[in-house]
């Protein structure tokens, strides 16, 4: 049957996270801080504002674009938290931010032009990238506190590069580009002309203060396409919305993607997601913030190197000091203790692991008690 299929489908890989999530779930580990899942429920305002929907018969087709009163809500709210005016015919309704990428890259690519990531990255983009018939070129960030230099942007940048992809904070490492770092991307965007896809899905849920977003800086907004999804802020993962906005000539086109592949998101969902933007998610903030100084504290006691996320549900702990894969060393964790946590190499990031603390507070206690015990018996590198 293969040799029939598209060759470009068949090099795609499936989910490497969902894959050992569920190698955790056949080892019968016990304790999973594994997916980016809010443990939250949807709030009340937002489950009630789906159901007066429903029930006031809101099931037809939307316009493809979005309803204009969520795409006019969208821009009230990103003028509040971003202080960037948009109108509503910048604003593409989508399913999840997902969406927003992939649309985003075929609206953009054409067949061998580069877009450059941030490793580490969400493994997403590199797929999405490769599904779009792009090449993927990878700046390892590692080494530089996770942070961006001109030297490190420009050496990459050749001919065919294309657009850049940012994810700030970023998943895995919770870490924020700072002011330095987006100004070497505004800079490389002037000189260059280069696209920037700014993954934003994240941007509500962080513990610092924010630095002025690209899309602030006039002169290259028509380069800046902001990705935006409900399912993190707002505890809405099965929800599947989220919005795309660009510049509104790429818009135009953007659609045409969209309603192809499509038709339009889900009526009463758009109702429900106007009342999200209404919603303050300064509560859900605290626990996580709460969750993140816990693990945090836990992993310095431990000895475990590690850098404090400035947003985000995730912690990125290096593990090189073991000398083992962070496969080897997940899989080990799972058949040991019945803790599962995420390999950094499915984020190019193999002398770390992902933690998710988006667990209740006696679930995270207990898996680093038991991850405690593991690195106990654990030899270090130098040692074997």
């Amino acid at each position: 049957m293969k040799e029939l299929l598209n060759k470009d489908v068949l090099q795609l890989q499936t989910s490497e996270i969902r894959a050992f999530n569920q190698y955790a779930v056949d080892n019968q580990a016990s304790l999973f801080l594994t997916l980016g899942e809010p443990d939250f429920p949807t709030p009340e305002s937002i489950k009630e504002a789906a159901i007066d929907s429903l029930n006031r018969n809101q099931t037809r087709y939307s316009s493809a674009q979005g309803s204009l009163e969520l795409r006019e809500a969208i821009c009230a709210f990103e003028k509040k938290t971003n202080r960037v005016d948009y109108s509503p015919e910048e604003v593409m309704i989508t399913v999840g931010s997902t969406e927003a990428i992939s649309t985003a890259l075929a609206t953009l690519l054409n067949p061998g032009e580069e877009v450059i990531i941030l490793q580490p990255a969400f493994p997403l983009y590199r797929q999405l990238i490769q599904m779009n018939r792009g090449v993927c070129v990878s700046i390892d960030t590692s080494e530089n506190q996770f942070q961006l230099s001109e030297e490190m942007l420009e050496a990459v940048i050749t001919p065919k590069t294309k657009a850049i992809i940012i994810n700030t904070p970023n998943n895995p490492t919770g870490t924020m580009l700072d002011a330095s770092s987006l100004k070497v991307i505004y800079e490389a965007v002037k000189k260059h002309e280069l696209f920037v896809i700014s993954d934003e899905v994240y941007n509500q849920l962080v513990f610092t203060e924010l630095p002025k977003p690209l899309s602030q800086y006039t002169d290259i907004k028509k380069y800046i396409i902001t990705c935006q999804s409900f399912s993190k802020p707002y505890a809405m993962t099965g929800w599947r919305i989220g919005y795309l906005i660009a510049d509104q000539e790429f818009i135009e086109e953007a659609l045409k993607i969209h309603q192809y592949v499509l038709s339009c998101v889900n009526t009463f969902i758009q109702d429900a997601a106007i009342a999200a933007l209404d919603y303050d998610v300064k509560e859900m903030l605290d626990s996580y913030r709460l969750r993140r100084d816990y693990v945090y504290d836990r992993l310095r006691a431990m000895g475990v190197d590690v850098e404090l996320p400035d947003g985000t549900f995730y912690i990125l702990p290096s593990i090189k000091k073991y000398g083992m894969t962070s496969y080897e060393f997940c899989k080990q964790l799972v058949l040991d203790q019945g803790v599962a946590l995420i390999p950094g190499s499915y984020f190019e990031a193999d002398d770390y692991v992902r933690i998710s603390f988006c667990v209740d507070r006696n679930v995270l206690e207990e898996a680093m008690d038991r991850l405690e015990l593991f690195l106990s018996r654990l030899p270090k590198a130098e040692e074997q």
